[in-house]
C-alpha cells in the first residue's frame, strides 16, 4: 500500500472513529422530536388588533400628558375605535395648538406622520387616526415582540430543544413544540396570560357597580381616568362580588420597568410576587409615594385590579404583589412578569398532545424499518455486484455513521420523517456506487484493464452523481426554508445523508478500489 492511501485510510478512520464517539450512546447525544418523545405541539395566534388598540391607548395618554404640560387642556377625551381617538376643546385656538403639539410628537424620524389628524368645529374636535402602514408596523412588531416574549417563558420554563417559530414572513401564528412537556394545561395558561402589569392611582372607590362610580363622578368621567374591576375572591369559602375602581389611565410604572420578579410570601406566609424596579424606575416611583400617602394604589394585572392597597409610607424598589395564589400560580406569573408582558392576547388555532409511549413505538418501528431496509441492500450488492458489493456495503456504514455523528455535533433534532429520511438514505447512499460499478462493468467489457476502468468508471459517473445529488439538495434547501417541525427535520437528514454519501461513495470506495489495485491484482469481481 503507497503511502499516500495510507494517509487516506488514516483520515477514514479517525473521522469515524470521531463521528461515532459524538453520537455514542444515541440515545443521550440525539435529540428527538416532539413526534418521538412526545409533548406538546400548539398554533398559536397573536391578535394584533388588540396591540394597535394599545399602542393607540397609551398614545392618548402619552398625548394627554404633554397638553396638560402645555396648558391645553381638552374638555373631552373619546376612544372612538381601535384606531382612533378624539378630543374636544372649548376654543378652536385650543384645538390648534393640540394640533400643533401632535405634529410634534407624532412625527416619526423619517419625517411621516404617525397619526392621520383631522378638525371639525362646533365644537371644536381633534381627531387623531392611526396610519395603515403605522397598523402594519404595530402589528409586525407585536407578533415579534409575542415571540420573543414566548420564547423567554418557554426557556425560563424549563422545556428542553424547543420549537418556537413564526409561520409565514408577515404572518400573525406562532408554532409551539415542546418535546417532553407533561402538563398541557400549565403550559397554554402559561403562554396564553399577557402578564401586563400597572401600578396606578385610585382616584375614587372601591365601588360595588360601575354607575356608582360614574353618579359620584358627576356622571360623566374626568379626563384620563376609566373604571377597572378587581379580581373575583373567596375567602373562607365565602365569594367576595366583584369591585370597581375609578382609575388614572396612565400608571405610574409599568411591568416593562421591572428588574426582577420572584416567588416570594405575604405577611401571612402565602404564596405572592416579590419584585423590584429598576433604578430609575424606583426613584420615580418612591417619589410618587411620598407625594400621595394614604391614597390607594391599584396593582393592575392584565387588566384586572389585583389589590388595592393604601400608601403607607414612600416605595422605592421593591414590593409583593399578594392574593389569592397557589405556589405554582405564584411561580407562573412571577415567571411571566420576568420574561416581560404579550402585546396581544393568544388564540389557540391547534392544540395537541403526544404520548411517550407513542414516540417510543414510532422509534421501534423506524428502526425496525431501517434493518430491513439495510439488509435487503446489503443482500442485493452482495449478490448482484460480489466482491465490490463489500465495497458499497463498508461505505453504507460509514455514511449511516457520519449522518448521526454530524446530527449529534449540530444538535439537529431527529424526528419520525427523519428516520423516514435515514431509511431512504439508505437507498440513496447506495445509488452512486451502482453508477460507478455499472460505468467500471461497461470499461472492462471493452478490454480495459482493471485499473483504467476504475478510473474511466468514477471519472465518468462523477457529473451524473453531482447532477443527482444537487437537485435533491436544492429541494432539501427548499423544504428546510418554507417548511416546519417534522419537515424540516427530514431536510436536514436527506441534506447531511447526501454530502455524506458523496464523500464515501467519490473518496472511501475509491480509496478500497486503490487498495486492491495496489496489490497487482488483474482480477475485480464485480
Amino acid at each position: 500500500m503507497s503511502r499516500n492511501n495510507l494517509y487516506k485510510l488514516g483520515l477514514i478512520v479517525v473521522i469515524s472513529a470521531f463521528c461515532l464517539f459524538l453520537s455514542y450512546p444515541p440515545s443521550e447525544q440525539i435529540n428527538l422530536g416532539l413526534d418521538l418523545r412526545g409533548g406538546i405541539h400548539l398554533v398559536l395566534d397573536v391578535v394584533v388588533e388588540e396591540a394597535v388598540a394599545g399602542q393607540v391607548r397609551t398614545d392618548m395618554g402619552r398625548f394627554q400628558e404633554r397638553l396638560e404640560d402645555e396648558g391645553v387642556v381638552p374638555s373631552e377625551t373619546i376612544l372612538d375605535s381601535d384606531v382612533s381617538f378624539s378630543m374636544t376643546f372649548n376654543t378652536e385656538p385650543l384645538r390648534d395648538q393640540a394640533e400643533v403639539v401632535a405634529a410634534n410628537i407624532f412625527t416619526s424620524s423619517s419625517g411621516n406622520d404617525s397619526y392621520n389628524v383631522s378638525l371639525s368645529s362646533n365644537p371644536p374636535t381633534l381627531k387623531l387616526s392611526l396610519d395603515a402602514a403605522e397598523q402594519e408596523l404595530s402589528k409586525d412588531a407585536a407578533v415579534r415582540q409575542a415571540l420573543q416574549t414566548i420564547r423567554n417563558r418557554i426557556d425560563q420554563f424549563g422545556v428542553a430543544e424547543p420549537v418556537i417559530q413564526r409561520q409565514g414572513m408577515a404572518g400573525t401564528r406562532i408554532l409551539v413544540q415542546l418535546p417532553g412537556a407533561e402538563d398541557p394545561e400549565r403550559v397554554k395558561n402559561l403562554l396564553r396570560t399577557s402578564a401586563i402589569l400597572q401600578f396606578r392611582l385610585v382616584q375614587a372607590g372601591p365601588a360595588q357597580t360601575r354607575e356608582a362610580l360614574v353618579a359620584a363622578a358627576g356622571g360623566q368621567l374626568p379626563v384620563g381616568t376609566e373604571i377597572v374591576e378587581s379580581i373575583p375572591e373567596t375567602v373562607n369559602g365565602v365569594e367576595i362580588p366583584t369591585l370597581f375602581y375609578l382609575l388614572d389611565i396612565v400608571p405610574i410604572v409599568e411591568g416593562g420597568e421591572l428588574k426582577d420578579a420572584r416567588l416570594s410570601q405575604d405577611q401571612f406566609g402565602l404564596p405572592a410576587i416579590g419584585f423590584t424596579l429598576e433604578a430609575t424606575s424606583a426613584q420615580k416611583f418612591g417619589e410618587f409615594t411620598s407625594t400621595n400617602i394614604g391614597r390607594l394604589l391599584a396593582i393592575v394585572l392584565d387588566d384586572r385590579v389585583q389589590q388595592a392597597p393604601s400608601i403607607e409610607a414612600r416605595i422605592d424598589g421593591d414590593g409583593i404583589i399578594s392574593g389569592q395564589f397557589t405556589l405554582a400560580e405564584a411561580e407562573d406569573k412571577s415567571l411571566m412578569l420576568r420574561s416581560g408582558a404579550l402585546p396581544a392576547s393568544i388564540e389557540y388555532l391547534e392544540d395537541r398532545s403526544v404520548g411517550p409511549s407513542l414516540g417510543r413505538e414510532s422509534i421501534r418501528q423506524g428502526v425496525l424499518a431501517a434493518i430491513i431496509g439495510m439488509s435487503l441492500v446489503v443482500v442485493f450488492m452482495l449478490i448482484y455486484y460480489k466482491g465490490a458489493g463489500i465495497n458499497a456495503v463498508l461505505a453504507l456504514a460509514l455514511n449511516l455513521i457520519i449522518v448521526m455523528g454530524v446530527m449529534a455535533s449540530l444538535q439537529a433534532t431527529l424526528t419520525l420523517p427523519g428516520i423516514a429520511g435515514l431509511i431512504l438514505l439508505i437507498g440513496m447512499s447506495v445509488d452512486a456506487n451502482v453508477l460507478i460499478f455499472e460505468r467500471i462493468r461497461e470499461e472492462l467489457d471493452l478490454g480495459k484493464t482493471v485499473r483504467s476502468s476504475i478510473d474511466a468508471g468514477f471519472s465518468k459517473a462523477f457529473s451524473a452523481i453531482l447532477d443527482a445529488n444537487l437537485t435533491t439538495l436544492i429541494a432539501a434547501a427548499f423544504l428546510f426554508q418554507f417548511g416546519t417541525g417534522p419537515v424540516k427535520g427530514f431536510a436536514v437528514t436527506i441534506t447531511i445523508g447526501i454530502v455524506a454519501s458523496m464523500f464515501t461513495a467519490l473518496f472511501v470506495s475509491r480509496l478500497m478500489f486503490a487498495i486492491w489495485t495496489s496489490t497487482r491484482r488483474e482480477t475485480l469481481s464485480i
